[in-house]
């Protein structure tokens, strides 16, 4: 077992339920594809969160937040009690309004630490835009101008939705046409994995993250991906508290990768691609 010395978890929810009562396809998502327990609804405690990552060597963590939500969040809480250690990962854009969506990405990011932009194609519109449809674009666009990263849900949704418009063979196109954009795969790309895997080996700003996914789940042909070619592509999240930072960080070592492979998957990775290699700034 790998000693793990430093990591970035690139995906933390300090606040899953928004409102009095979850939403029925996320307690259906919890019993029956994750069998979660009571934490798995529950707001994250600042003081328990931050003494975890120091246990595990957790440097940062990017916290998940929508723009619905405004300053107001959980989220934004932590990132202003320690901005050293937080940033957030902003979604919740209403995509079929652009000049809305555009005013928007760019206020948050001029008054908050943003790592990146985050849609999911599954989860709104009823699965009906693949993240190559048109309503894309302005927000692809404005991260460009900002130099901002946007990752995209891929692979088949745990919740009962609609799954196609994740697969990633949308995002050849994205990249053939925003070839500066910074992208990255979020939550794996099941059952697609080696189309995700050949689509990073095709365009050099695309990345893919792991959050959701138990390390010791991987599949065989991403690790070996890892030990060669995309040793810089691959990008550590645990999507606390779905899967705890501790599971993963613990599983993660357990991997059969070489030091340097691991150093880069839990920690440089997402050092780079997020925070242009300033992560312990």
């Amino acid at each position: 077992m790998a000693t793990v010395t430093r990591a970035i978890d690139c995906l933390v929810n300090v606040s899953m339920v928004k409102g009095d009562k979850p939403p029925d396809w996320m307690v259906r998502v919890k019993e029956d594809y994750f069998k979660g327990g009571e934490s798995f609804l529950k707001d994250a405690d600042f003081d328990q969160l931050v003494d975890e990552m120091d246990r595990l060597g957790v440097r940062r963590a990017i916290l998940t937040s929508s723009v619905r939500d405004g300053a107001a969040s959980k989220a934004r809480e932590f990132v202003e009690k320690a901005p050293e250690r937080f940033s957030l990962g902003i979604g919740g854009f209403d995509l079929l309004r652009p000049m809305k969506t555009v005013r928007v990405l760019s206020e948050t990011a001029a008054n908050a630490p943003v790592s990146y932009a985050s849609v999911g194609p599954s989860f709104w519109g009823d699965g009906n835009y693949p993240a190559s449809d048109a309503v894309y674009y302005p927000l692809y666009t404005k991260a460009c101008e900002l130099d901002l990263p946007v990752t995209v849900n891929t692979g088949l949704p745990g919740p009962p939705l609609p799954g196609e418009a994740q697969n990633p063979i949308h995002l050849d196109r994205v990249c053939q046409r925003f070839p500066e954009l910074k992208l990255c795969m979020m939550h794996g790309a099941d059952p697609w994995w080696d189309l995700a895997i050949r689509l990073m080996g095709k365009y050099a700003n695309l990345h893919l993250m792991t959050s959701a996914w138990s390390p010791k789940r991987l599949p065989e042909s991403l690790l070996h991906y890892m030990r060669t070619r995309g040793r810089n592509k691959i990008i550590f999240a645990s999507d606390s508290p779905v899967l705890s930072i501790t599971r993963t960080v613990t599983e993660a070592s357990r991997l059969d990768l070489e030091p340097e492979v691991l150093d880069a998957y839990l920690y440089g990775n997402a050092d780079r691609f997020f925070f242009d290699g300033g992560g312990d700034r």
